[in-house]
């Protein structure tokens, strides 16, 4: 067993930058051995290559249920596509995946646009505002609540538990918050079946497998945890990291002023150099594997800090430069392999339409001097802020 190399937890800075960190690791190494809040001792892969590999290995499995000692199911949220691994994972992902097409994504862009202007027509006259709650959160929570079907979704309650489990405070805060929202979604499906609609949450609660079994209590809970959750964090995140970026760019928001032609490949960079999920979500070694050199045991923890692999030099030249003309395919903000996200064509959109229009209707956006430091959400798993301070 390899001794822990690298101890971040109570790390001062590492929350509100951990690029110098994984930095100083990759150049040791790909792989590493370190501890954190949720780990005493977790591999940690730093390189792209690597991260790339790991994440497309069906040896490194996600259904943690499945390792020896395990006693239960755990919470039904747990019951969902991130933490379940082929044939369920298969089934699962088939059921939704007709949703998110490119085709079905491009018919929702009227729609975005709408929700984005009126928005944006709330927020102007202010001259001033925390862009998180004026357009980064609640952009993409009404997009994916009107695709689920619950447009009358306590907001702020489930934006509170959300980022509760997501980024949790600590141990305690996350098991309430879990419990919590297992519960509420819970009564959300039931509310559901018993008064269909046109919807993708009628649709799972309908659903019928070749041996005619629906979904489980616990897949539904599950299934409209992970479209809930994951329909908005990444791009609540996506939409405050990259006006961020630009805000601390002028040459490069200049450039996107002056030819938003470049909004496609802008928000690719955005997405490569603060994307919206720092880590991967955890994976287990099935079997023995080697990364790079480095050999791990059966049944090992194992993370992949996509922000070290997007920042990594040997993928991505100056990675530490923003630069929205670069080509930044390929990079890992959106994972890699049969977990890729499958809400991707959703996000980009979103973010394309609410960067560039907030940018045509805001020409003097800026930061807030008053603002202070960002308040980074806490945790290795989502890369944001709770507010983005404006003004224009």
């Amino acid at each position: 067993m390899s001794e822990v190399e690298v101890d971040l937890r109570g790390v001062a800075d590492f929350t509100a930058n951990p690029h110098p960190y994984y930095a100083k690791l990759r150049a040791a190494g790909p792989v590493h051995a370190v501890r954190t809040d949720d780990f005493d001792r977790v591999w940690l892969v730093v390189g792209y290559d690597e991260g790339r590999t790991v994440l497309a290995d069906q040896r490194f499995g996600k259904d943690w249920r499945t390792l020896p000692g395990q006693v239960g199911t755990g919470d039904p949220i747990n019951a969902n596509m991130l933490e379940m691994d082929a044939p369920d994972h298969t089934r699962l992902r088939k059921l939704v995946a007709r949703e998110f097409t490119p085709r079905r994504v491009e018919a929702l862009r009227p729609r975005v646009q709408q929700i984005t202007d009126g928005l944006l027509d709330a927020m102007l006259p202010a001259g001033q505002a925390d862009l998180v709650d004026a357009l980064a959160f609640p952009l993409p929570m009404t997009v994916i609540c009107e695709l689920i079907g619950v447009p009358d979704l306590d907001r702020d309650g489930f934006r509170r538990l959300s980022n509760d489990v997501v980024s949790p405070a600590g141990a305690q805060e996350e098991g309430e918050a879990v419990r919590a929202m297992g519960a509420y979604l819970a009564e959300l499906i039931e509310d559901r079946r018993r008064s269909p609609g046109d919807d993708l949450l009628s649709a799972l609660i309908a659903a019928r497998y070749e041996d005619d079994k629906g979904l489980s209590p616990d897949e539904l809970v599950g299934m409209a945890f992970l479209l809930l959750v994951a329909g908005h964090e990444t791009t609540v995140n996506l939409i405050s990291n990259g006006v961020r970026a630009l805000l601390a760019h002028p040459a490069q928001l200049a450039v996107l002023r002056a030819d938003f032609g470049l909004i496609d490949g802008a928000v690719e960079e955005m997405l490569r150099y603060e994307g919206p999920v720092e880590t991967a979500t955890f994976r287990f070694t099935r079997e023995p594997v080697t990364i790079g050199s480095t050999r791990i045991a059966a049944g090992e923890p194992v993370l992949v800090a996509l922000a070290g692999g997007d920042r990594d030099p040997a993928r991505f030249p100056q990675p530490d430069s923003f630069d929205i003309r670069r080509d930044a395919q390929g990079h890992l903000a959106f994972g890699h392999g049969v977990h890729f996200c499958l809400g991707a064509p959703l996000a980009r959109m979103e973010g394309r339409i609410a960067i560039r229009t907030l940018l045509e209707r805001c020409p003097g956006l800026e930061l807030d001097p008053d603002a202070g430091e960002p308040d980074w959400l806490p945790g290795m798993l989502i890369r944001g802020t709770r507010t983005l301070p404006v003004r224009w």
